[in-house]
């Protein structure tokens, strides 16, 4: 941006956007908390933060592609595994993947005013990573909720990228559709390091392309197989990027 653009930009984040986007994740954070207490988890962990990702794109002037989901069977569950580029990825994945879903996240996000508890009443499922048998047992809930007609969304790399290059993809995400025999559905995030990266704390506008890949079984027969079936997705989602 042009330094008068950039003040324009500075004074609408400040007037308009931030206090906008604190209504909207407050009001969605208590939609979530209530009616997920009193109705289907289903339903209420995944329709206000779909909207409310669409609000907070919107505020931010972020316009978004989505390509693939064609490849998508509505009546199917799937485990979602995307790249990490930025805080809007979330909001990307959130308002258009189309699919209930509950996220696997660290536990740190738990901490979040507001949003940490939606995410618990939404039944997202925190791994602690520095406990190992802490984060088995949340990998066993996850498990359970695969099996009630849920999908999952993972950051294979674990934490955003600080380069804007995709990181190596942990095993964890992979061993559980290696263990409940669902798909594996690559999605390739582009635009959101450009958006936002690691080390900015505010949007700029931007475009948002979500692309989604064939879905992939995951069924190796070996160790050295599944590191190899890892790489070919991890590929696979590198070829999305522009």
């Amino acid at each position: 941006m042009k330094t008068i653009g950039k003040i324009f930009w500075g004074f609408y984040l400040i007037v308009f956007f931030l206090p906008l986007a604190i209504l909207a994740t407050m009001l969605t954070a208590l939609t979530t908390i209530v009616m997920c207490g009193i109705g289907n988890h289903r339903i209420w962990g995944y329709i206000p933060g779909k909207y409310w990702s669409k609000i907070m794109c919107a505020l931010a002037f972020v316009t978004v592609e989505v390509k693939g989901n064609e490849y998508l069977n509505p009546n199917q569950s799937y485990i979602f595994a995307a790249n990490h580029q930025s805080l809007y990825d979330v909001f990307l994945i959130y308002g258009w993947i189309g699919f209930s879903f509950k996220w696997i996240m660290k536990k740190e996000l738990r901490k979040i005013p507001f949003v940490g508890s939606a995410c618990k009443a939404a039944g997202h499922i925190f791994i602690d990573r520095e406990n190992p048998i802490k984060a088995l047992h949340s990998i066993e809930n996850a498990k359970k909720i695969l099996t009630q007609g849920v999908s999952l969304a993972i950051f294979p790399e674990g934490s955003r990228t600080r380069t804007g290059n995709i990181g190596k993809f942990k095993r964890g995400a992979f061993q559980i559709a290696k263990d409940v025999q669902l798909p594996i559905v690559p999605v390739t995030i582009d635009g959101g390091y450009t958006i936002m990266p690691f080390s900015r704390i505010y949007p700029v506008p931007g475009k948002l392309t979500l692309t989604i890949h064939p879905p992939v079984s995951f069924s190796p027969a070996s160790h050295d197989e599944e590191l190899k079936m890892i790489d070919n997705i991890r590929n696979t989602i590198i070829t999305g990027l522009s």
